[in-house]
């Protein structure tokens, strides 16, 4: 498996990253015909928008916002300028979140993924994902018949049903969560069913760790991952080389310090945001409220874009001590405030039936004048009073927790 999608994943880097913020001003100038654009990004102007850092200059959208701004102006929240009805389908996801699909080829960017891990044109694709109001299904439907495949609309559940449909239509691939990959196996050798056809499968939406990875392979069936939503489609994917996930073309992802909008130095654990270059439905930095970090150089595949490690968390770490929430924001405001500093984590515990908080921070310049200093700025910034512990550099676990609840 050494061929690739097309030509655009083995382009020089500096190539597809001057392609990519050529397209960007146009992009910002169609996502500021949307109200709620045109108000979040006043006084910027979308031709300085070339780069990186002048992208890192715009502020977030986290998408933990995005239920109670849809709510407030259905259905899009005013950050789609098309119409509702210039779009194919329509989805709603929990929160709600109302999302558009359109009706461009290939509108979700998962075809190139499928590539990726093996799958062909002509092939016979058994897709898993719900179909029920959700974009998952139609997600791994749209992409895998814009590679050429033809498609089973399963959906999940009803696995004697899925039986007749995998005995009579012989599928070489599997596309769903690897939870139910493994009960449809596990269901057939307890019930004498064939589904020997199945050789490879993408899959996503859950967690797939090493153990069940090795089930899935030691039962023939080429298994690779894929990391995507219900708003942007497929973000990043596995390939033969299986040394992270390779960025999708014609996204712009960012990794940031949680609760900002600041990027990490490289190789750093951060949340993960992303920019589309769609003009019907642009998503400006977007902040998915995941975590995870860049990898070093191209695959080994020879892909070139930008490779991330795979899903490592949530960056959403806000929790209560003693009734006031504290937010990662704010931890990142102390570390503003103190240039010495670098990693943060505030440790929150119970001593004595009451919640207690440390700041740990590292730095190469300790002192107990510094130490009271960033004490007095945790209260200021979180009106909660707690200890400080100034630890060296890099002796805080690169993981992007910026708050640690361990009660």
């Amino acid at each position: 498996m050494t061929a690739h999608y097309d030509a655009r994943e083995t382009r020089e880097p500096a190539v597809r990253e001057a392609e990519l913020f050529s397209r960007l001003p146009d992009v910002l100038r169609g996502a500021m015909a949307a109200p709620a654009y045109a108000e979040r990004l006043k006084g910027i102007d979308p031709a300085a928008v070339t780069s990186r850092a002048a992208l890192a200059g715009l502020p977030v959208l986290r998408k933990s916002e995005l239920p109670a701004l849809h709510k407030a102006s259905a259905p899009f929240g005013s950050f789609v300028p098309a119409a509702p009805g210039s779009f194919a389908r329509l989805f709603t996801s929990p929160g709600p979140i109302f999302e558009p699909e359109g009706r461009q080829a290939d509108p979700w960017r998962g075809a190139r993924a499928l590539f990726a891990a093996g799958f062909r044109p002509n092939d016979i694709v058994l897709n898993t994902f719900s179909y029920h109001l959700t974009p998952g299904g139609f997600i791994f439907d749209a992409s895998a018949r814009a590679l050429g495949c033809a498609v089973i609309p399963a959906g999940p559940g009803n696995t004697e049903q899925q039986f007749e449909l995998i005995e009579a239509y012989r599928p070489v691939g599997y596309s769903g969560t690897p939870d139910f990959l493994k009960i449809l196996l596990d269901a057939a050798a307890g019930s004498g069913r064939d589904v020997s056809s199945i050789k490879r499968a993408l899959v996503s939406g859950a967690a797939f760790p090493p153990s069940l990875q090795a089930e899935i392979k030691a039962r023939s069936i080429d298994a690779y991952q894929a990391f995507g939503t219900a708003d942007l489609g497929l973000i990043a994917f596995e390939t033969e080389a299986r040394e992270g996930m390779v960025v999708n073309e014609d996204l712009i992802m960012e990794i940031v310090k949680p609760g900002t909008g600041d990027p990490v130095a490289p190789g750093d654990v951060g949340e993960i945001v992303v920019t589309s270059l769609d003009p019907n439905h642009p998503w400006i930095r977007l902040a998915l409220g995941d975590l995870t970090a860049a990898l070093p150089g191209p695959s080994k595949c020879g892909r070139t874009n930008m490779r991330i490690k795979g899903w490592m968390g949530r960056a959403d770490q806000t929790t209560k001590v003693k009734g006031m929430f504290v937010r990662p924001e704010q931890v990142a405001e102390i570390g503003k405030r103190h240039a010495a500093l670098g990693r943060l984590r505030l440790v929150v515990v119970r001593k004595g039936e009451a919640d207690a908080m440390t700041l740990r921070a590292e730095t190469a310049a300790a002192s107990d004048a510094l130490r009271e200093e960033i004490a007095g700025t945790l209260r200021a910034v979180t009106k909660l009073g707690g200890n400080v512990e100034l630890v060296s550099p890099g002796a805080l676990p690169n993981d992007g927790k910026v708050i640690a609840d361990e009660r």
